[in-house]
């Protein structure tokens, strides 16, 4: 019994100072994406100003302006600590693999951090698309004037979510690390998957515009056959 109090102490502990770790990233990125928040602030309005033909965003509360210069700062700051976030989680996860596996660490590790910045690039081509969508509901009657709050929390949520969804073929690569899958059985599989990523994709696109979904189901399914490509050849199974 004490020997599991011992390790559970230390688990804790490692999760500790991995954490620790992570938000310090996170807040060195928050601090320097503050100094550029003014042009962060134009970058993730685009979208919105090309959905509107130059519409503006309004702020409906004295607190408004200042709360979206400090969510488009830690926002900055999570894309910028991102690296440093998925090793920590890679080197969190690493002491239950083999001494084979480990070996994995860092090639991981700079796939995790690539995968999620494509896929908040993607995330942020295809807001304009969801925007327009959403905002030609209201037709000539309507007149969008959306708040600033409103507008940055949805932004952020949107990208976000495509830069996760983009990481799970690291997470199929690992769980083949370990034998839970193989190439066999995902290739197999591929309606199951076609039909999970189409599912996934239409809860992540809140628009429900079919040329949005695509822009995120259809890099997922090139993912997963590539994921499959990696696992027979560099893991051999």
């Amino acid at each position: 019994m004490t020997t599991d109090r011992m390790a559970m102490r230390a688990h804790l502990s490692e999760l500790r100072t991995r954490m620790f770790r992570m938000a310090s990233a996170v807040a060195v990125g928050t601090v320097i994406a503050f100094t550029f928040s003014e042009q962060l602030l134009d970058f993730i309005t685009e979208p919105y100003k090309a959905a509107t033909d130059g519409g503006e965003l309004a702020f409906f509360k004295v607190t408004d302006a200042f709360s979206a210069v400090m969510r488009v700062s830690l926002f900055g700051g999570i894309i910028l600590a991102s690296p440093v976030i998925l090793y920590q989680l890679w080197k969190y996860v690493a002491p239950a693999l083999s001494g084979k596996e480990k070996r994995w660490a860092y090639p991981i590790s700079a796939v995790l951090a690539l995968l999620f910045l494509f896929g908040s690039f993607v995330g942020y081509i295809a807001l304009q698309r969801g925007l327009g969508f959403l905002l030609d509901f209201g037709g000539e009657s309507l007149t969008p004037i959306i708040g600033i709050s409103a507008y940055m929390q949805f932004a952020t949520r949107f990208i976000l979510a495509f830069g996760i969804a983009f990481e799970f073929p690291v997470f199929l690569f690992a769980a083949a690390a370990i034998g839970v899958v193989d190439s066999r059985k995902l290739r197999s599989n591929r309606r199951w998957a076609v039909i999970i990523i189409l599912v996934s994709a239409a809860i992540i696109t809140p628009s429900g515009d079919p040329l949005t979904l695509m822009m995120l189901a259809g890099p997922l399914y090139v993912l997963y056959e590539l994921s499959i490509l990696a696992i027979r050849f560099l893991l051999r199974r």
